[in-house]
C-alpha cells in the first residue's frame, strides 16, 4: 500500500491524513502542568534507602587508603563500600564496538578501584536511611591519595609522554583515517584552497531532572525492578542482568515521566549500576538521584575537538574536496555501551555532507585525558561537521568573491541526483537542498536583509548573515550498533489492543522524554485505526509490558516507533472489521470505521460502535459464528534496513549585530528550513526544532566546560557554567518541506536532532560575516566577548 493510500480514517481533520499532520495538543501536557508527573525521585518504597557517592577530588590519583570507620558510626548509615565490594556484585564493563576498528579502552567499574582518573570519579559508596544523612557520613570519609600526572590537553595526550592506562601502550582510544582515490591529485590541481582551524569547546546536556536510579532487587524471586530515567530501558535491562548476573527475563526497567534527556541519559553510568548492584547487596530499593554539582562533573560531556579542514575548489567556484583532521578528547574511558569513538566518527561521515564534491580525506582521533568522559550528546557529530564546513565553504566564497547563497546553490547536491553515495561511503535515499535553500531564502526576504546590512555598515552598525546546510542521521539500521556487538536494538515495537469499552491502548518500546512521542503515536494510532484522539491511550518505558525496542535516540522515534504504530493499527484495524463482519453478517469490504463506529463504507450509516465490537468480541464470544475467534490485539515491530540511516536534511540562517566595542552578540533572528519527510504534528516538530536551535545557540555563545591543568572543573555550576536563557534568544522562525522516506509507509525521519546541527554553524557565519569588513574572524566555540576583542585587536 503506497503513501497516499494509508487507511486514515480519523474524523474532524483537514489533510484527509487523520491526525497525520494536524497540531494536536499532547495528551500529557496537562497532566505535567499540573505538577501531577511521576518522576523518579517521586517514588517511595519500603525499606527505600539512598546511595550517595564519595567522589575523587583529584583529576588522577592513586587511592592510598579509604577510612570508613567514622562513617559507619554516623546516624542512620546502613553501609559504606569500596570499589572491591561493588565489584563483587557488578562486573566490570568495556567500552568498544568491533565495527570501529582498533579501538580500545580499559574495563571499567562501578566503582573505581586503585586509581580515580577523572575528578567526580566514584570511589566509594554510603548507603543510608535518608539522603541528608548518607551525605553527611560521606563527609566523614577519609582518604589518602597519591597525585599522579594530570593529562588535560588534547594535543600532550597524543604525544603520550604521560600515558593514562600503560596497558593499552600510548592515549589514542579510537583513529579513523579515510581517503578517496584521486584525492592528491584533485587538491593538487585546485584553483582555489583555503584552509581553517576550529575549536569547539566541551559542554554538556544540563538536563532538567538530574539522572536518577531507584533500584529494587527481591531475593526471593531473584527479581530486580528499576525505575530509571533512561532513554533505553531495553537495553538497560539487558546491561543490568549481564553486569549483576540476573536473568534478563528477571528484571524489569520502568522509565515513566523524564525531565530532559538530550542523549545524556543513553548511557551506563557507573554511578547508576553501583546504585543497582547496592540494592542486590543490601536485598532492600536503594535510590541514587544527582544533584546539579554531581551532574556537571559525571554526566557526560561532548564536543571537544580541534579541527583544520580544508577546501579546494574551481575559479569558477566548484567545490572538488574536502581535507578533515580532527582531534578530539574523551576522557578517560570510552563510554559503555556506545563508545565514545561515535562523535568523532560521525564528524568524519558528515563532514562536507550537502555537497557534491567527489574527493575527500579524513583523518580522526580520539584520545583519553583525564577529564569527565566524552560520548553522544543531541545531534552527536553534527554541530562539529556542519559548522566546520559551513564555516569554510564561507571562507571559500568570500576568496572567490561569490555570494554565499549562490555559492551554496552552486555546490548543493542536486534534488534530482538520488540515491546518491556521499564520498565517506554514507548513502543518501532522498534529500532536498535545493528546494530548502529556496524557501529558506524567501522566508527570511534574504536580498532586503543583505541591502540592509550593506547600509547600516556605512553607519557602523555591524550586523552579520550567516547560512549552515546540514544533513542530519535519523531512524539508524542495525549497520549502527549491532553490527559492531552491541546490544542495542534498532527495531522498535508496538502492541495496540481494543478494550471492551472501544478505547485502544498503545504499547510502544520507544520512551517518552518530553518530546512529544506519546502524542504523535496517539494521532497514527487513532488515524489508522479510525478513532477519535482522545480514545487512545498510550503506555511506554516499561519492559514488563511493552514490546522489545530501542527506546530513544538518533532521532527515531516516529520514523521507527511510529512506523510499528502504523503496523500494529492497520492490522488492528482490520480485526475488528473482521469481528463487525461477523456480528452483523455483511461483507467485511463495505465496512469501514469512522468516529469510533463501525459504518458502512458506501453511506455512511453507523452499524455498530467499537465499545458493541469489545463487548461481543470480550463477553459474548458465543454470539459469533462456531469457528471464528476474535484477535484484538496486535504486536508489529520495524527495522529500517534498505539503507544504514534515514538522512534528513535542511537549512539555518542567523541574523545577528555585534558591538565591536564589547563584542557582544545580539541575536536578531533565526530560521531554520529541514525535511523530516512527513510530518505527523507540525507544532510538536516545530518545538523540537526550537528547542534544538537554543542548544545550537547554547554552544555557539554560551557553554564550555572549563578546566584547568590540575584537570579541575572550574565552572560546574550553573553560575558559572552559562546556558542560554529565554531573554537571550531571538525569534526562532520554522518552514518546512516534506520528502517522506520510502522506507516505510507513514514516511516519516526524524526532527529531534536537526536545530541543534545546523545552529551554531549559522551562528558562527553570522558573526564573521559581521566582522569581516573589519578583518576579523572568530573560529573557537562559543564566542565570547573576549574571543570577539581578541579577533579584533582590542583584548
Amino acid at each position: 500500500m503506497g503513501k497516499a493510500e494509508l487507511p486514515l480514517h480519523a474524523p474532524g481533520t483537514k489533510t484527509g491524513r487523520g491526525y497525520i499532520g494536524q497540531s494536536t495538543p499532547r495528551a500529557n501536557a496537562k497532566r505535567l502542568l499540573q505538577g501531577r508527573g511521576t518522576f523518579v525521585d517521586d517514588l517511595r518504597l519500603p525499606r527505600i534507602a539512598h546511595a550517595v557517592f564519595f567522589r575523587s577530588p583529584h583529576a588522577h590519583a592513586r587511592i592510598g587508603k579509604l577510612d570508613f570507620s567514622t562513617a559507619l558510626k554516623a546516624p542512620g548509615v546502613i553501609g559504606v563500600f569500596d570499589g572491591h565490594a561493588v565489584a563483587e556484585y557488578c562486573k566490570p564493563w568495556v567500552g568498544v564496538l568491533g565495527h570501529l576498528k582498533g579501538i580500545k579502552s580499559p574495563p571499567q567499574h562501578a566503582v573505581a578501584i586503585g586509581r580515580a582518573c577523572w575528578q567526580g570519579e566514584a570511589v566509594a559508596a554510603v548507603v543510608a536511611e535518608t539522603r541528608a544523612q548518607a551525605e553527611d557520613a560521606a563527609d566523614l570519609i577519609e582518604a589518602e591519595w597519591h597525585e599522579l600526572p594530570v593529562v588535560t590537553d588534547m594535543q600532550a595526550a597524543l604525544e603520550g609522554k604521560v600515558v593514562i592506562h600503560p596497558e593499552l601502550g600510548d592515549n589514542i582510544c579510537f583513529q579513523r583515517q579515510f581517503v578517496t582515490e584521486g584525492f592528491d591529485e584533485a587538491f593538487a590541481n585546485a584553483d582555489v584552497v583555503v584552509e581553517e582551524t576550529y575549536d569547539f569547546g566541551r559542554h554538556t546536556g544540563v538536563c532538567t531532572e538530574g539522572r536518577a536510579i531507584l533500584a529494587d532487587y527481591n531475593a526471593a524471586e531473584h527479581t530486580l525492578t528499576v525505575h530509571h530515567a533512561t532513554q533505553a530501558p531495553h537495553m538497560m535491562q539487558d546491561i543490568f542482568s549481564r553486569h549483576l548476573d540476573i536473568p534478563e527475563s528477571n528484571v524489569r526497567v520502568i522509565c515513566r515521566d523524564i525531565g530532559g534527556s538530550f542523549g545524556i541519559k543513553v548511557h551506563v553510568y557507573p554511578d547508576e549500576m553501583a546504585t543497582a548492584a547496592l540494592s542486590v547487596m543490601l536485598r532492600r530499593p536503594v535510590k541514587f538521584v544527582a544533584d546539579r554539582l554531581e551532574s556537571f562533573l559525571t554526566d557526560i560531556h561532548a564536543r571537544e575537538h580541534r579541527v583544520t579542514v580544508r577546501l579546494a575548489c574551481t575559479r569558477d567556484g566548484d567545490i572538488i574536496a574536502f581535507d578533515l583532521d580532527d582531534l578530539t578528547a574523551i576522557g578517560p574511558y570510552s563510554v559503555y555501551p556506545r563508545t565514545s569513538g561515535i562523535e568523532g566518527n560521525q564528524v568524519v561521515n558528515l563532514t562536507g555532507g550537502p555537497y557534491r564534491h567527489k574527493q575527500y580525506r579524513a583523518n580522526m582521533r580520539a584520545v583519553f585525558t583525564n577529564k569527565n568522559v566524552t560520548c553522544q550528546y543531541r545531534a552527536v557529530g553534527h554541530p562539529i561537521a556542519v559548522a566546520l564546513t559551513e564555516g569554510v565553504v564561507d571562507i571559500a566564497a568570500r576568496k572567490l568573491g561569490m555570494d554565499p547563497a549562490e555559492f551554496r546553490r552552486r555546490n548543493l547536491i542536486a534534488d534530482d541526483a538520488y540515491p546518491y553515495t556521499f564520498p565517506s561511503g554514507i548513502k543518501f535515499e532522498k534529500l532536498s537542498h535545493h528546494q530548502c535553500l529556496d524557501k529558506l531564502l524567501a522566508l527570511m526576504d534574504y536580498e532586503r536583509l543583505r541591502a540592509e546590512q550593506a547600509a547600516l555598515r556605512e553607519k557602523g552598525i555591524h550586523r552579520g548573515l550567516g547560512l549552515a546546510a546540514m544533513i542530519e542521521v535519523t531512524n539508524p539500521s542495525p549497520a549502527f550498533y549491532g553490527v559492531g556487538g552491541a546490544r542495542i536494538s534498532a527495531q522498535d515495537g508496538a502492541t495496540l489492543r481494543l478494550d471492551p469499552a472501544g478505547m485502544v491502548n498503545v504499547l510502544c518500546s520507544v520512551t517518552e522524554q518530553g518530546q512529544g512521542t506519546e502524542g504523535i503515536f496517539a494521532q497514527i494510532a487513532a488515524s489508522v485505526v479510525g478513532v477519535s484522539v482522545e480514545r487512545v491511550r498510550v503506555t511506554t518505558g516499561d519492559t514488563g509490558v511493552t514490546p522489545y525496542g530501542g527506546g530513544t535516540w538518533a532521532s527515531r522515534g516516529a520514523g521507527t516507533g511510529g512506523e510499528a504504530v502504523l503496523q500494529a493499527g492497520k492490522i488492528l484495524r482490520s480485526n475488528i472489521l473482521d469481528v463487525a463482519a461477523a456480528m452483523l453478517n455483511e461483507d467485511k469490504a463495505k465496512l469501514d470505521i469512522v468516529n469510533n463506529e463501525v459504518v458502512d463504507k458506501l453511506t455512511g450509516a453507523a452499524k455498530a460502535t467499537l465499545a458493541e465490537i469489545g463487548r461481543v468480541a470480550y463477553f459474548r464470544p458465543d454470539t459469533l459464528p462456531m469457528r471464528f475467534q476474535s484477535e484484538l490485539t496486535v504486536t508489529r515491530h520495524y527495522t529500517p534496513r534498505e539503507y544504514g540511516f534515514t538522512f534528513t536534511n535542511g537549512i539555518q540562517a542567523s541574523w545577528v549585530e555585534v558591538d565591536v566595542e564589547t563584542g557582544f552578540v545580539k541575536l536578531l533572528k533565526h530560521w531554520c528550513v529541514e525535511d523530516c519527510g512527513t510530518i505527523i504534528n507540525p507544532m510538536l516538530v516545530d518545538e523540537q526544532i526550537r528547542g534544538g536551535v537554543v542548544q545550537g545557540i547554547g554552544a555557539a555563545l554560551f557553554e564550555e566546560c572549563l578546566y584547568g591543568e590540575d584537570g579541575q572543573l572550574q565552572n560546574g555550576n550553573l553560575a558559572d557554567y552559562l546556558v542560554p536563557m529565554a531573554g537571550e534568544m531571538p525569534d526562532i522562525v520554522v518552514g518546512h518541506v516534506e520528502t517522506p522516506t520510502l522506507g516505510s509507509e507513514l514516511g516519516a525521519k526524524g526532527a529531534g536532532e536537526a536545530g541543534t546541527a545546523g545552529a551554531s554553524g549559522a551562528v558562527m557565519n553570522a558573526i564573521n560575516d559581521a566582522l569581516a569588513p573589519l578583518g576579523a574572524q572568530v573560529t573557537a566555540m562559543p564566542f565570547t566577548p573576549q574571543r570577539i576583542l581578541e579577533a579584533l585587536g582590542k583584548a
